[in-house]
């Protein structure tokens, strides 16, 4: 299956959301990485059919996504970014209903539902109320949600949220499994939920695609730009206000600040190996905390 974004553009009150986005995504994983505000929400609700493109398409394998309808949707799961329950049904209760709204008949909607709970640990909780539930274990209830159907495009926006780091690694393991032969959009402002299993990744800024390639030629594309800068308590605050700092670590009586610069930023500075958070970091200088 291929899916196409072709020149989608969205705004609001004249400013652009979205403006003349185009990609391509086959089987795979991949993370749609921008800060808070990007614009990756909006293009997930374009993806979805909760809002109407100013212009442009989505397609499936060439044909118009809108005109596909009902033979769409039950293609895809969607778990949103602020996701709505009725927390007064129990979680099992919840998910029957939703095999309903998916048209998943009965007997095989319970039997994935419970394999789903297992797969998220939460086969102890399927006879709780959703409302008794932690914001961590209501986000995996809305992961198992979005794959009842067994889709063939699974859309996450920020899935991870709540979750502690155990449940995170669970949901990488978990993604990574169920992508083979199928598509996956995750969009998220952490790194660390993509780092390992996105085949590529989209890097969306201020409404408009970056960079879309996989993580090792991104992190090979600022080789040479990341580096190890040494500090003092005297000399710190002259350095974290001079230069683009994305860590710094306390070691004994000297202090090591990781630096992202296009040139050699101190006399001392040595070159290090760059991740895919300094290539976030580097694009979305805005967002770093300097």
């Amino acid at each position: 299956m291929k899916v196409t974004f072709k020149g989608i553009s969205k705004r609001y009150k004249g400013k652009y959301a979205l403006q003349d986005f185009s990609a391509e995504l086959e089987n795979g994983i991949y993370g749609l990485l921008g800060t808070n505000g990007a614009g990756k929400t909006t293009l997930i609700n374009i993806f979805v059919g909760i809002l109407k493109s100013d212009s442009g398409q989505v397609l499936i394998d060439g044909i118009d996504a809108r005109s596909l309808g009902v033979n769409f949707l039950s293609r895809i799961g969607y778990l949103p970014q602020f996701p709505q329950f009725y927390k007064s049904f129990k979680v099992i209760e919840f998910l029957r209903y939703m095999c309903v709204l998916k048209g998943i008949p009965a007997e095989q909607g319970e039997k994935r539902a419970k394999e789903l709970l297992e797969i998220v640990n939460l086969s102890d909780a399927a006879g709780k109320k959703i409302g008794a539930l932690s914001g961590g274990m209501r986000q995996r209830v809305g992961i198992v949600q979005a794959m009842l159907n067994n889709p063939d495009i699974l859309i996450l926006d920020e899935p991870t949220a709540g979750l502690d780091p155990q449940e995170r690694i669970r949901f990488r393991n978990l993604i990574a499994k169920f992508s083979e032969n199928r598509t996956v959009l995750l969009a998220t402002h952490i790194v660390s939920d993509i780092e390992f299993i996105a085949n590529q990744v989209i890097l969306l800024k201020n409404g408009r695609l970056l960079k879309q390639d996989t993580p090792q030629a991104l992190v090979g594309g600022i080789a040479g730009k990341v580096w190890e800068v040494a500090a003092t308590d005297e000399t710190i605050d002259e350095k974290l206000n001079r230069l683009k700092v994305s860590n710094m670590m306390r070691d004994r009586h000297e202090i090591r600040l990781r630096v992202i610069d296009d040139e050699k930023p101190d006399a001392r500075a040595v070159n290090v190996l760059p991740n895919l958070e300094d290539v976030f970091l580097y694009y979305f200088e805005e967002g770093a905390q300097w």
